[in-house]
C-alpha cells in the first residue's frame, strides 16, 4: 500500500510540475497575440498571429504590445525611441540623438507611395504635446516612444504620448500565422 501511495504522490507532483512549467511558458515565453488593425502594415497584417515574451527588455526597433491608452485594448507598435533619446523626423528620415537611422522595414511601403507625400510627417519631441506628455527634448526615464509602421494610419506616441515601461506586455519574437510568413522576427 505504501508503494502505491508513493507512486500516486509522485505522479501528482509530476503533473503539478508540468502544469506549472506550462503556465509559466504560456504567460512569459509563448504568449500568443492576434494583430488587430492595419497600423503595423506592411510588417504585420490584420489577423496575423505572433508570440511575445515578457522576459526580454525592449530594444530599439523591437515590436511590443501594451494596452492602448485610449481603450485598454492590447495594441502592437515598434519601439523607436528609448529612455534618454532625443528624436525627430525630417524629410522622411528618422534622427535619434541627431544621428540618422535607416528603417529597412519601411522601404516596401515607401516604394509604393506615388503621391509625393512622405510616409512620416516631420516632427520632433519638442513639438509633440499630448494630455499626459508635456513638451520635452528627450524621452523620460522608464518611457518609450513607439510608432506604427503604417505611419499615415496609426495611433501612436505622436498622438497618445510615451509608453510606460511597466505597461509593456511583451516583445514580439515569432510569427506563427499565416503559415507562409512563419518565422522569428
Amino acid at each position: 500500500m505504501k508503494k502505491k501511495t508513493k507512486s500516486i504522490v509522485y505522479n501528482l507532483l509530476q503533473l503539478v510540475a508540468i502544469l506549472g512549467i506550462s503556465l509559466f511558458l504560456r504567460k512569459y515565453v509563448f504568449n500568443p497575440i492576434e494583430v488587430l488593425g492595419t497600423s503595423m502594415e506592411p510588417t504585420y497584417h490584420e489577423s496575423d498571429r505572433v508570440w511575445q515574451t515578457s522576459l526580454k527588455k525592449p530594444e530599439r526597433f523591437d515590436i511590443i504590445t501594451f494596452p492602448s491608452p485610449r481603450d485598454e485594448k492590447r495594441i502592437i507598435k515598434r519601439v523607436v525611441g528609448l529612455p534618454g533619446d532625443s528624436l525627430r523626423y525630417e524629410n522622411d528620415q528618422l534622427y535619434i540623438n541627431d544621428q540618422a537611422y535607416d528603417e529597412p522595414y519601411l522601404e516596401e511601403f515607401k516604394n509604393k507611395l506615388t503621391d509625393g507625400i512622405p510616409l512620416t510627417k516631420d516632427f520632433s519631441l519638442e513639438q509633440l504635446e499630448t494630455l499626459d506628455t508635456p513638451k520635452t527634448k528627450v524621452i523620460p526615464e522608464g518611457k518609450y516612444f513607439v510608432l506604427g509602421d503604417n505611419r499615415r494610419a496609426t495611433d501612436d506616441s505622436r498622438y497618445f504620448g510615451f509608453v510606460d515601461e511597466k505597461a509593456i506586455n511583451g516583445v514580439v519574437f515569432f510569427r506563427y500565422y499565416p503559415l507562409d510568413k512563419i518565422g522569428f522576427q
